[in-house]
């Protein structure tokens, strides 16, 4: 295992500190950057000044990105899937 990196994120205005491996570093701070912004947009939006329900509707937005590009991913998939299959009865058939 490599050497851990100490880092220190600030998220919704609280510090965390973590242990990490330094290749992990770029893709912390960078959540942490697109968090704190989705924070930011949801309190002046809404005029939210919970950092609770900022923080759950910040971890919906998030969840819900995730979910949508999953669901994206196995259409685009099953589409492809099709295609080939399609491709491939247009090829037996040219052989035959």
């Amino acid at each position: 295992m490599g050497d851990k990196l100490k880092i220190k994120l600030s998220i919704a205005d609280r510090v965390y500190p973590l242990n990490i491996r330094p290749e992990q570093e770029e893709g912390l701070r960078k959540a942490a950057k697109r968090i704190n912004v989705v924070i930011k947009k949801f309190e002046q939006d809404y005029a939210v000044r919970d950092k609770q329900d900022v923080l759950a509707m910040s971890a919906l937005q998030f969840a819900a990105e995730i979910e949508q590009n999953q669901l994206s991913s196995t259409s685009e998939l099953q589409e492809a899937e099709t295609k080939l299959v399609e491709l491939s009865e247009m090829i037996k058939d040219q052989l035959n």
